[in-house]
């Protein structure tokens, strides 16, 4: 048996690799010259697959992606080609997680808004300073500093694709005692905690019902533009949209207008139709209800590890003919 490895890695991973998978060979190609000399004979493939190399593989049986996203790594002879497919879905679950709760509590705290008049050296509670209470009276009724501060316990959040990461993000919600809701296309059986699972079909009951709505699910051709101008109508207008799932799914034209027409109350953001965002686009002017980040929510210092693990975990699979893990519906992207 034999493994190619094209884009080539570097010395020590490839020791690893080259540890785990004997006593198939590997070899670790520098250029697409020398990838496509050495397809032919290769049993598995690490790296970009492209239509070339596919045409000339002649005993290929497994492709490891590199990514976890698919949907700028699939075409239609990869698809059709009876090959195994996996991808390192899975590596960013609790990571991409952690910045979905660092949206909400900067919605929920207003803390966005306060670094915004931290660089202007102004002091001034959201809600205004004369709702302030005072030591004399003490906190005995609801004021407008307390109706500009959610309380996390009483908001619900709403899940679009309960797979890995949005599992991690159920997680973390009831953490904070939450009120948890999903949709998914696959998954049937909601994990301990989630009130409801729903199939996809019902998406306006859980926009309706939810204070935060995140969308974790991939980008493929049912997702495209899942998120449009009628969607965000039929969020509370109090509510928050949270996209670190894929840019496409999100019409960003649609949510500028809602954000505009104040459809609904805010939204953060890591992934966009178009990366990098244009510096001319309007987001941009609306630091008070909006967060930008630039498509960093699944790095951290241990992702690396992982995706050699995964890499890893695979190659010995398939050197003893077991089950590989991460298999996917080409079909489907995911």
């Amino acid at each position: 048996m034999k493994l190619l490895i094209h884009p080539p890695v570097e010395d020590a991973r490839l020791l690893r690799i080259v540890e785990q998978a004997a006593p198939m060979s590997v070899l670790n190609a520098n250029t697409d010259e020398e990838a496509l000399a050495h397809i032919p004979d290769c049993d598995a493939f690490f790296g970009k697959m492209t239509l070339p190399l596919l045409l000339h593989a002649k005993r290929l049986r497994w492709v490891q992606a590199p990514t976890a996203s698919l949907e700028h790594y699939l075409f239609p002879e990869l698809i059709a080609h009876p090959c195994l497919l996996t991808n390192m879905r899975g590596l960013f679950s609790d990571v991409i997680a952690d910045q979905v709760f660092g949206y909400i509590l900067c919605f929920a705290r207003n803390l966005h808004r306060y670094i915004v008049q931290q660089t202007r050296r102004r002091w001034g509670p959201i809600g205004g300073e004369e709702a302030r209470v005072g030591f004399t009276a003490g906190p005995g009724t609801v004021n407008a500093i307390d109706r500009a501060h959610l309380h996390l316990s009483d908001a619900t959040l709403g899940i679009v694709g309960l797979g890995g990461i949005g599992g991690e993000i159920a997680r973390r919600g009831l953490a904070f005692g939450m009120r948890v809701l999903a949709v998914d296309p696959v998954r049937m059986e909601a994990p301990p905690g989630v009130e409801a699972l729903w199939p996809v079909e019902r998406l306006p009951d859980l926009l309706a019902n939810s204070d935060f709505v995140v969308v974790a699910a991939p980008h493929t051709p049912r997702t495209v533009k899942m998120f449009r101008r009628p969607q965000f109508q039929q969020m509370k207008r109090s509510a928050y949209l949270i996209n670190i799932g894929r840019g496409a799914i999100v019409d960003l034209e649609d949510l500028t207008q809602s954000l505009r027409e104040k459809d609904i109350a805010g939204a953060g953001l890591d992934v966009f139709e178009v990366e990098p965002l244009p510096p001319e686009h309007a987001l941009w002017s609306m630091s008070d209800r909006v967060i930008l980040t630039p498509h960093i929510a699944g790095y951290s210092p241990r992702i690396a590890e992982r995706h050699l693990g995964v890499l890893l975990e695979n190659i010995c699979r398939f050197v003893r003919g077991d089950s590989l893990i991460h298999v996917v519906d080409k079909a489907s992207w995911f």
